[in-house]
Formats: structure tokens, sequence, C-alpha cells
């Protein structure tokens, strides 16, 4: 559902050749729903300067892009399937494209029967049902919580996240030098107490 996932992916050419990555599908409701925040698109004004800055990003990457006809949309059934093919680099990019390189609505019938065909599922509305999918797509967002993942695209690195497409210049220093973060002013801002916190007011 993250235009940012897609732009994130056309841009790792830029990581060392030898770097193995997983490839985790999650939903991101359920992280947004356990962190208690709204996603971008929530909130009217920043929906369209999102919008804007992704086509924006695309545009200064030299990344073909296209935003589907409409956004936010209901990814279950394209990460049910995402899953059932097995989620590797190959049909990630395969469903990202659809979505955000042709600008595909992955949400009606034929379009998913068409991402299916393209990942390899020969049964569609099998994979859809499938209790074991839905399970494992719920195990990867429960998982990707319990690891701190607040949001998408995120990359983990034994116990450190690196979230959002922006974030791969401070990823990159990171593997060149994993002490990167342990410096004294490194320690001192991740330690830092909280001054004050917005107040809930009931109503009545």
């Amino acid at each position: 559902i993250s235009p940012f996932s897609y732009l994130h992916l056309k841009q790792f050419g830029r990581l060392p050749a030898d770097l193995q990555i997983e490839y985790v599908p999650v939903l991101f409701a359920g992280l947004l729903k356990h962190w208690e925040h709204k996603g971008p698109a929530e909130i009217p004004g920043k929906r369209v300067y999102m919008y804007r800055q992704v086509t924006w990003l695309a545009q200064h990457h030299r990344i073909p892009f296209r935003m589907p006809p409409a956004h936010p949309f209901n990814p279950l059934p394209a990460l049910r399937l995402l899953i059932a093919a097995g989620s590797t680099r190959e049909h990630v990019e395969t469903a990202f494209d659809m979505i955000w390189k042709e600008g595909r609505d992955v949400t009606t019938p034929d379009s998913l029967a068409e991402l299916g065909k393209r990942l390899g599922v020969k049964d569609v509305q099998a994979a859809l049902a499938d209790e074991g999918v839905k399970s494992k797509l719920k195990a990867n967002t429960d998982t990707a919580i319990a690891q701190g993942i607040f949001g998408v695209p995120t990359f983990l690195i034994g116990k450190t996240l690196f979230w959002g497409q922006d974030s791969l210049e401070m990823m990159l220093d990171y593997l060149k030098d994993p002490k990167l973060f342990d410096t004294p002013e490194m320690r001192r801002v991740s330690s830092l107490p909280v001054g004050t916190a917005r107040r809930e007011v009931s109503r009545s």
C-alpha cells in the first residue's frame, strides 16, 4: 500500500551486492493500529502533500511511477497472493510494478487474477482463502511489531531499524561502520527523556 516502499525497492541498486535481503510482507494498518497513529493518507492535507512528494521523488530518481486510481486501497488480497507465491525480490517487484508503475487497481477481480497469473499462483481464490496464508501475514505483522517496527518501508539489520525510503544513506553508513550509533551524542539522543506530552481531554 506504500508508494514509499516501491520507491525504496527501486533504489536497492545502491546497496552492497553481497547484502542478503529477506522480504517480509506486513499489514501496514496493523502497525498503525498497534502504535495508535494515523497513516499519512488519513490526514487530508498530508495526503495531498504525500502524493505530490512521491510523484516528485519518482521523477527526481527517474523511477517510472503512476498512482493507482484510488488510495488508500485494501491491500489484503494482494498481500495474500504475494505470500502464497513466496515473497522473493522478483515477486515483490512484480506486485509493486503492477500497482505503482502501471497504476493498476489490484482490488478488482480481474486485476487480482492478473496479479496471481504474474506471480504464478494457479488458484487465486484458493490462495486468498487459505488460512495458512492469512496466518502467515498476521504472524509477519505481529513479529514486526515485536521488533519495534512502526512503519513501512523498514530495514531491520540485527536489532537496528532503518525506516523510510530516505533512510538508505544512513543505512549505507551503518553498513560501513556498525558503530555509527555508538558515539556519545548518538547514545545521548537515544535516551533523551520526554519533556512533555499531549493530554487527552474528555468532554461530556
